[in-house]
């Protein structure tokens, strides 16, 4: 471990690291927001304004919480890069906007990839903020939990306004695990956090884990259990008889000019 760890540190320095996860991350966000704007057949301003909510979303989130700047704002290149992955779908758009599994590595890539990033991030302002106060730094006394959840809402966040704006219901409120894979990355993380591994192979570590967890997740079917209870079954019983009523029921009751008001009223 302690030779990868060096191997790492020759190749790319934290920060860069960093700016390199949040680049790739920003595309493959992008290209999963624009290629769900191309299925639903937005024109390009469109389909670059689904891209960049859902690219930049989770972390413009995750920094208004932590009151830092957004991220994207201190340079054009998020922006760009946006624009590359409407073009890449404009010139690429039948393989993109068809294959369920381009969609799938794209968005995972963009999850896992951002998970890390809103970890690094609160690791980064807790560190700044102890050397500031002139106290020692530690992951475990209060940092692991709000990285993980900052982690959290970076991930999944631009997905769901993505969903709200393109009129789906997001696909972390629905039964495949999405949220809960990210969350499980980041217990990863911080697992190998505890036991003295460096930081960049923790985040690849995490990034495997989401991208192990929601492979499986869809290739067995497995979910979030669905949350029924009384008043959901009352609704479901409500609406089968409303859509099965008897010809001869209330509806017949209006005779022929009533029937034709109803349809009217509809």
């Amino acid at each position: 471990m302690d030779a990868l760890a060096e191997f790492f540190g020759r190749l790319i320095g934290p920060g860069i690291f960093l700016e390199v996860l949040t680049q790739i991350g920003t595309f493959a966000g992008a290209v999963s927001g624009v290629r769900l704007a191309s299925a639903k057949r937005f024109d390009w301003f469109g389909a670059y304004v689904i891209g960049f909510i859902t690219a930049m979303g989770g972390g413009t989130l995750r920094d208004v919480l932590l009151r830092q700047e957004p991220f994207w704002l201190a340079t054009p290149s998020y922006l760009i890069t946006t624009l590359v992955a409407v073009l890449a779908i404009a010139l690429f758009g039948r393989r993109f906007i068809t294959e369920q599994v381009t969609w799938f590595v794209f968005d995972t890539i963009s999850i896992s990839v951002f998970m890390v990033i809103g970890i690094e991030k609160v690791i980064m302002i807790e560190r700044e903020a102890a050397l500031a106060a002139g106290a020692s730094f530690s992951y475990f006394h209060g940092c692991w939990w709000r990285a993980i959840v900052m982690g959290v809402l970076t991930a999944v966040f631009g997905g769901v306004m993505r969903d709200i704006c393109i009129n789906e219901v997001p696909l972390i409120f629905r039964k495949e695990i999405y949220a809960l894979a990210c969350a499980a990355g980041g217990f990863a993380y911080f697992g190998l956090i505890a036991v003295k591994i460096d930081s960049r192979i923790a985040a690849v570590v995490c990034i495997a884990t989401i991208f192990l967890l929601r492979a499986l997740a869809i290739k067995y079917h497995l979910g979030v259990p669905v949350l029924t209870g009384r008043r959901a079954k009352i609704l479901h019983h409500h609406h089968h008889q409303h859509t099965h009523a008897p010809h001869g029921g209330p509806r017949a009751g209006l005779g022929k000019e009533g029937g034709k008001g109803a349809e009217a009223a509809r």
